[in-house]
């Protein structure tokens, strides 16, 4: 069976992986600045950057400070910002369902007009789905 949620959760269902996608959304491009906020191992790291890469997540491009040798950082291609409404519908979950302080606060917002961007489900058919209401998951083999 071909279980394209497994392959997914292969590219990024670590702790890393997304946080490596969340951190670089939001401005921090450099290897040292992501080691720094997100506390991961250099080397786990490095693996999870080389591994967003391939994959197609992130791209890098070269960099250089005076003075010191060219090194990369980090963008998001199409792919990985695509992962966006998936970050805002873990941190929506995140602010619901654990407790205060226990995951800090990133706050989605729309760059036109600075209002909160939450995920929810819609239907093809322009309704909102209420995902208590009966929304079923239809295997497709």
């Amino acid at each position: 069976m071909d279980d394209k949620m497994a392959e997914v959760l292969g590219i990024v269902g670590d702790r890393w992986a997304l946080l490596i996608v969340r951190e670089v959304a939001v401005g921090l491009r450099r290897f040292d600045e992501l080691q720094t906020t997100i506390g991961a191992p250099r080397q786990v790291l490095s693996n999870r950057l080389q591994r967003l890469t391939a994959a197609g997540l992130l791209d890098t491009r070269p960099y250089q400070v005076p003075g010191r040798r060219s090194r990369n950082e980090y963008v998001l291609t199409d792919a990985g910002i695509d992962l966006l409404p998936v970050l805002s519908a873990l941190s929506d979950w995140g602010e619901h369902h654990l407790a205060e302080g226990a995951m800090p606060e990133i706050v989605y917002r729309h760059s036109r007009c600075g209002g909160r961007v939450t995920a929810k489900l819609h239907c093809e058919c322009g309704e909102e789905a209420d995902p208590h209401e009966r929304v079923i998951a239809e295997v497709r083999r």
